[in-house]
């Protein structure tokens, strides 16, 4: 673990020659959403390849640098692409570049992502503000040796997505007249999309959707003491009941559809987001 404190600190020593001014928000932007990222003004792009000790996203939708710079007012440094579970990396490796964001500064992360919608009353396109999650990954980025200066060895995740800021992005959609959902977002491993008895399943045990990333971020950031906002983009029905199948660019698709409320609900909590 002390490894990995060294490679967390030469990452952000990296990134920190490079920028003048530290990133005071993070955003993490799932499958077919990286395009709010073009919206960064005076950005410095770095390829996660060049970073030391990152890994290198190898999903399709996924660009894969980092980009640092104003979004509305505000320094952020947002993930064009991020790392999953199923890739093959560890939940230490997944989580990474939250470490290293929190090195670099950063207090609020705003982590997004594309899903299914196991909730009925959902319908593809909807934006959901996630409330509280499920770990359904049979794993934990914090097993291991603990560090103390990266936060507790039982850190509380009663609140994992911090309430306030729920209500802050509810105020922010109905300003922009954004009809947005709210609900329990259960994180699996993948890559296989699920069975009708496990969808069924995850909705008996109290999720609204389904993906296969966010989890892991979130129990990082909250464990290093980030605020934490999360959005899911609703790209498929996941009802076990009625389940007609889906392709990972289908997904990609209907996100991109999304994408311009996406950018407008984000750019706004950004915009407006002041410390809590």
């Amino acid at each position: 673990m002390q490894d990995m404190y060294q490679k967390i600190k030469e990452s952000a020593a990296f990134i920190a020659e490079k920028i003048e001014v530290k990133p005071e928000i993070g955003l993490i932007l799932g499958s077919g959403l990286g395009e709010l990222a073009d919206e960064v003004q005076n950005a410095v792009k770095i390829p996660y390849g060049d970073i030391p000790h990152f890994p290198v996203s190898t999903v399709v939708g996924h660009a894969g640098q980092l980009v640092i710079g104003d979004l509305d007012g505000k320094r952020v440094v947002a993930m064009q692409g991020r790392f999953h579970y199923y890739e093959g990396y560890s939940m230490q490796e997944v989580t990474f570049p939250v470490r290293v964001m929190k090195e670099l500064g950063v207090d609020l992360m705003v982590v997004t992502n594309a899903c299914g919608g196991m909730n009925k009353s959902f319908q593809p396109g909807d934006l959901m503000i996630i409330t509280d999650h499920l770990n359904m990954t049979g794993d934990n980025p914090l097993i291991g040796p603990n560090i103390e200066s990266f936060g507790p060895r039982f850190p509380d995740m009663s609140h994992a997505y911090t309430p306030e800021l729920v209500t802050y992005v509810e105020q922010i959609g109905s300003k922009l007249e954004l009809n947005l959902q709210k609900g329990v977002y259960a994180g699996v491993t993948g890559p296989t999309y699920m069975s009708g008895a496990e969808l069924i399943m995850l909705r008996k045990l109290g999720g609204d959707v389904v993906g296969m990333s966010t989890v892991p971020e979130v129990i990082v950031a909250r464990h290093a003491d980030m605020k934490v906002i999360g959005i899911s983009c609703i790209t498929d029905m996941a009802i076990g009941e009625e389940i007609e199948g889906i392709t990972h660019e289908e997904v990609v698709e209907v996100a991109n559809r999304a994408k311009p409320k996406f950018i407008k609900l984000v750019k706004n909590i950004v915009s407006n987001y002041n410390e809590f």
